[in-house]
């Protein structure tokens, strides 16, 4: 059997299903989804996977957990449940964003989330008017909002989120990433840590002497704090050619990261072909047995369904 190797992608794990977001994982699945990959996947640390996709150690169906963004469910929800299957995840980490920071589509969901209904008028920053009246029309101004902002420049895609939080009247509920005590957390239990950059930036959307900059800054400050070296990095969104190219690569590579990881499906391989700083990975969303054993067989496969993962 061909070794391949699987790196499945999460976010947030919420305690509970948030009805905004009904197919996302929450701790119930995601406990689901670990028994699964363990009866038949060989779960690896990352960085150990890296190095048998190199020496040609890399059994058959390998497998491997990231988490990006930082989020601070990732230390209170999914790391006790990885201590108890047995699991080691890395976990890639916006440092701008610890200790009470908020990410501009966080800002946004919530902003949705409270706004009192029943339209959400934001016609005086030219992005319209949205019904909220019910959870679809909620879930709808979500998704539309996301894709308004998302490629838009840095700044001013922080000004709008942060603008339309005021307009809806959202305020601050506990903080949504981890802390430095959190991160220290993970640490201590043995999971590894990577850079993602400092801020979040579309890479794409920055001149190169930016990307770079934020590039270098996220892993001086992990490195920092966790008082370790940072060898692993993800691209924030991660789609090869749209939201990082060549260049990045390039930097990545500079900065002495030994291994990088995108949001493009499909699996790695030892041997010809294997770009150590361009590695896929994926999210299975189906909440199903069958359907999330099928959605890791056809990733194995290379079909691609067209599901956004924004890393």
């Amino acid at each position: 059997m061909t070794a391949t190797l699987s790196i499945l992608l999460y976010h947030r794990v919420p305690a509970r299903p948030d009805p905004l977001f009904p197919g996302e994982v929450d701790a119930a699945l995601f406990e689901r989804q670990l028994r699964l990959l363990k009866r038949f996947y060989t779960p690896l640390p990352l960085s150990e996977a890296v190095r048998r996709l190199q020496d040609g150690s890399l059994p058959p169906r390998a497998a491997c957990i990231t988490f990006d963004d930082g989020y601070a469910d990732n230390a209170q929800v999914a790391l006790p449940l990885l201590l108890r299957h047995g699991w080691h995840a890395t976990f890639f980490i916006a440092t701008d964003y610890l200790n009470g920071g908020q990410m501009w589509n966080d800002a946004v969901i919530d902003a949705v989330r409270q706004a009192p209904g029943p339209v959400l008028d934001l016609r005086e920053d030219a992005l319209g008017t949205f019904p909220v009246a019910s959870l679809a029309q909620r879930q709808a101004a979500i998704a539309t909002l996301l894709g308004q902002l998302k490629y838009l420049p840095f700044g001013r895609r922080q000004q709008l989120a942060m603008r339309i939080r005021r307009q809806a009247g959202a305020t601050a509920g506990p903080p949504a990433m981890l802390s430095t005590a959190q991160l220290r957390q993970l640490q201590a239990a043995g999971m590894g840590l990577g850079a993602h950059t400092a801020s979040h930036p579309i890479l794409s959307t920055l001149p190169d002497h930016a990307a770079q900059r934020d590039i270098a800054d996220g892993k001086r400050q992990l490195e920092s704090l966790i008082q370790a070296p940072v060898t692993l990095f993800a691209y924030p969104n991660g789609k090869a050619g749209r939201d990082y190219g060549a260049p990045h690569v390039a930097m990545v590579k500079s900065l002495g990261f030994q291994a990088a990881v995108a949001t493009d499906w499909g699996v790695s391989r030892p041997g010809a072909g294997l770009d150590l700083l361009q590695l896929p990975r994926f999210t299975p969303w189906d909440r199903g047995r069958l359907a999330f054993l099928w959605r890791m067989r056809q990733n194995r496969l290379l079909a691609h369904p067209a599901r956004p993962d924004a890393g």
